[in-house]
């Protein structure tokens, strides 16, 4: 082993466990896999997904039922963008909203150009947004978010409470995030989870976001950790 990157042993109440989910595929992503310019054009102005990732977020629903994830996790966080929050409702959310029932949804019918049913809030996890682990900020419009006020008519159920401004105070369409300032709005968030009482929580967040997160991280990881955690 490496000096300085032993073995931690950790008694099970101070631990939580985490499940790490990149949103599903945005339409900014098509192109901008191509051509890296195309991130930086307006018509993927918070990115919906296509309709693709909704096939990968039936495909991890799925998964989540099977496994009995579904039934352990305790808390949903999402960061409050359009393909998160469609990621999150769609994996995580209930069945068989109907008009008839007493409880708000989580996601209204075609929310964000989906062509989808309404997502029922029974029998599922709270899910809450928080800023903190939105994707590398500035510059790109796909990563610039809409008004809370938007977000609350689309996804009725789902709690903005933690969002302080009504528009998005983060995103500057002249200065890109640092890495480094995002590795540590990332270590920002992993502490702010230590505040939280829930010990299963899953976190629906954006590619940069986890890689450069979880980069920070690695010296104190032991190499072979180091090596799974840090892969793109």
């Amino acid at each position: 082993m490496e000096t300085g990157a032993g073995i931690g042993l950790y008694p099970l109440h101070r631990c939580k466990t985490i499940y790490l989910v990149r949103h599903a595929q945005g339409i900014h992503n098509v192109d901008g896999e191509k051509n890296y310019k195309a991130y930086m054009s307006h018509e993927y102005f918070d990115a919906e997904l296509t309709q693709l990732g909704w096939k990968q977020v039936d495909s991890l629903r799925k998964h989540v039922h099977s496994s009995g994830l579904h039934k352990k996790i305790e808390l949903v966080i999402s960061s409050p963008l359009m393909r998160t929050l469609q990621t999150a409702v769609g994996v995580f959310g209930g069945e068989g909203y109907t008009d008839m029932s007493d409880v708000l949804p989580l996601m209204v019918a075609n929310a964000g150009n989906s062509s989808r049913a309404a997502i029922s809030s029974l029998n599922c996890p709270p899910i809450i947004t928080e800023e903190s682990c939105r994707e590398h900020l500035g510059v790109h419009p796909c990563d610039q978010r809409r008004s809370i006020s938007d977000y609350q008519f689309l996804f009725p159920a789902v709690d903005f409470s933690l969002i302080e401004s009504e528009e998005d105070k983060l995103w500057k369409a002249d200065v890109r995030e640092t890495i480094e300032e995002l590795a540590a709005r990332g270590k920002m968030f992993l502490n702010w989870l230590w505040t939280r009482k829930e010990k299963e929580i899953a976190i629906v967040t954006h590619s940069g976001f986890l890689f450069h997160t979880l980069n920070a991280l690695q010296n104190e990881c032991h190499p072979d950790v180091k090596t799974e955690i840090c892969s793109q």
